[in-house]
């Protein structure tokens, strides 16, 4: 679901985690949504109104806010899209379960229309208590969506099921949380790594961030993602489907292997063209005798793709090219067979920007401009659906 736009009413509940809302508030805010507050009188003991007030640029609503005629516990719930109670207590949980409206959180679920979300965040023996499960499945059969809250250290230093996940987590869980499995796509992403010996290897330079703009931009749009990973920097939602390779041998198997799920597969890993014939079992202690490797070619994981292709399948591929870039994307293009080549250059390793175009079978010409990632991945999600 993608969040630009979208507006969502917080709710918070008693708790330590509420300190963490702060937090997610502005990542909601940083992904383009727009974000109201909502909370418990308990709540406003940790992290009081007016932080909440000027995070969000809008009044918060609490007990006893506003005038004798104010209707917001209808009124905020009507304007939002999504109601998320983030630290939600295994008291609000109750009064969620059943129907009760005794303060404004729960007056706010009981007015709530559409999408509604519960992170439980408490002591692991609550959590597992047969009364807070019992709610919490009262909350499911009604669509209800819940979120696991994370395994680890709690506010009362024991250790358990109930620490508040990590806000990025929580929003990640929000945009990408709807998977249509009819639309899958296969992804390779980082780069491969040729051992010579068990310290050494032959690679590329890759970040992983281009792959990773990618897989968010097909999961905020529904689709399944199955990601055929590499070493890299880059840190993937836990919403895909995540299967390392490390080398283009092991990675060439995962993707022919995965290929007959996918409508789309994209070709974006830097795989290296070259392995040692041989690995050295122990590490080469004279570093002279790898001037001597010998070396021969890796699979080439695109041809082989295009050979096994399927009806109605889109392949993808990149061409990172350091000179006459669009004359040599313009002939891999012709010779290789892929439906869309995204020529790419040097310049956005390990950054956040790109200088790319686009070439497909309906618009042979390109040309190359500075943009984001996120712009390159809205633009692929485009050409490879149209």
């Amino acid at each position: 679901m993608n969040l630009i736009g979208k507006k969502i009413l917080l709710g918070i509940t008693g708790g330590i985690a509420a300190y963490k809302a702060c937090e997610l508030l502005r990542i909601l805010q940083k992904r383009h949504a727009e974000v109201r507050v909502v909370m418990t009188e308990d709540s406003t003991k940790f992290v009081g109104q007016t932080t909440f007030a000027a995070l969000s640029n809008f009044p918060v609503y609490i007990k006893n806010s506003g005038d004798s005629k104010s209707f917001s516990h209808i009124d905020y719930p009507r304007w939002s899209d999504i109601y998320i109670v983030a630290p939600c207590s295994a008291t609000s949980l109750a009064r969620f379960a059943s129907g009760t409206g005794e303060e404004p959180v729960s007056l706010c679920f009981l007015a709530m229309q559409g999408e509604k979300w519960v992170v439980p965040a408490m002591n692991s023996v609550m959590y597992n208590s047969p009364a807070v499960q019992r709610n919490l499945e009262t909350l499911r059969s009604w669509g209800v969506k819940v979120m696991e809250p994370a395994i680890g250290y709690l506010a009362c230093g024991e250790e358990g099921a109930g620490k508040f996940p990590e806000p990025e987590d929580i929003a990640d869980e929000l945009e990408f949380a709807s998977v249509n499995t009819n639309k899958t796509l296969l992804i390779t992403i980082g780069r491969t790594q040729e051992a010579i010996d068990p310290v050494r290897y032959i690679s590329n330079h890759s970040s992983g961030k281009t792959g990773e703009a990618i897989v968010k931009e097909f999961l905020r749009n529904g689709w399944r993602v199955v990601a055929v990973c590499g070493p890299m920097e880059a840190k993937l939602p836990k919403q895909c489907e995540k299967i390392e390779a490390k080398d283009a041998e092991s990675m060439n198997k995962v993707v022919l292997k995965m290929q007959s799920q996918a409508q789309v597969i994209v070709h974006c890993a830097a795989v290296a063209d070259y392995r040692p014939k041989q690995i050295a079992p122990q590490k080469i202690k004279n570093s002279k005798a790898i001037q001597k490797l010998g070396l021969e070619e890796t699979p080439n994981i695109l041809k082989n793709t295009i050979t096994n292709k399927k009806k109605g399948q889109k392949i993808v591929a990149f061409a990172l090219e350091t000179e006459n870039a669009l004359e040599n994307a313009k002939n891999k293009f012709k010779n290789c067979g892929m439906d869309i080549l995204i020529v790419n250059t040097a310049k956005g390793f390990g950054k956040d920007f790109v200088e790319y175009g686009f070439l497909t079978k309906n618009n042979s010409s390109v040309n190359l401009a500075d943009g984001s990632k996120e712009e390159l991945a809205i633009q692929l999600f485009k050409e490879a659906n149209d």
